[in-house]
């Protein structure tokens, strides 16, 4: 099947628009988390990091799945409510 330009023009547009906004929300969520962790929790890391280097790899992975968790459910989310359901 070939397609005609219009069509692939149309597809490309429909699926840029919700990866470009989930990149924007991707990078205000990553920048918000560090600056919150930094300021949050950096001198209870750093402490953490020059005594018990397993317990601050432990801790650090564990923030670095919850980022990812939460990243995942809040993009979700917003390209949910931000992409209309279409039926085939």
């Amino acid at each position: 099947m070939v397609m005609k330009p219009n069509a692939m023009n149309r597809k490309f547009t429909t699926a840029l628009k919700p990866f470009l906004v989930e990149l924007a929300v991707y990078g205000l969520l990553v920048t918000v988390y560090f600056f919150l962790v930094l300021h949050l929790l950096g001198n209870g890391l750093q402490n953490l990091y020059q005594h018990d280097r397993r317990y601050y790899a432990a801790l650090s992975l564990g923030l670095i799945i919850g980022q990812g968790l939460l990243l995942e459910i809040l993009t979700r989310l917003l390209l949910g409510w931000l992409t209309p359901r279409r039926e085939n």
